[in-house]
């Protein structure tokens, strides 16, 4: 089995998630989803995510949920194929109800731009250019 990595984000709709998620263009895995859990793939069967109801999640750590609206502990950060793929996103991400923090920074090797999706999380998606 090759190694994965599966983030496990609290959400407080998760019907309202999978919406927003889907609308960016990721699937869902039926198989490990259900009624307090949906299994996102963000890429193939490498990078997941668990979105999780708060009182689910808030099961399995013992302790309160961090309000992401108020205070991140993390960016998600993932890489895209090209500058048109980050822009495309951004644009997905805004029209599925997501805020755009800040305006693109291109510094000529490297793009970024993120989204902060429905439950405050902070993604942000980056092209390095290949000779960099």
């Amino acid at each position: 089995m090759n190694k994965q990595i599966i983030l496990n984000l609290p959400v407080k709709d998760l019907e309202k998630s999978r919406a927003f998620f889907s609308a960016l263009g990721f699937t869902f895995n039926s198989r490990f989803s259900g009624e307090n859990a949906a299994f996102m793939n963000i890429v193939d069967d490498t990078i997941q995510a668990m979105l999780t109801t708060e009182a689910f999640f808030q099961s399995l750590i013992g302790k309160p949920v961090a309000k992401a609206k108020e205070a991140n502990e993390v960016v998600i950060c993932l890489s895209c194929e090209s500058r048109e793929e980050v822009d495309s996103l951004i644009v997905r991400a805004k029209a599925a109800g997501g805020r755009i923090p800040h305006p693109p920074e291109d510094h000529g090797f490297m793009y970024d731009q993120g989204f902060e999706d429905i439950d405050g999380h902070l993604w942000n998606l980056v092209w390095t250019a290949p000779e960099a």
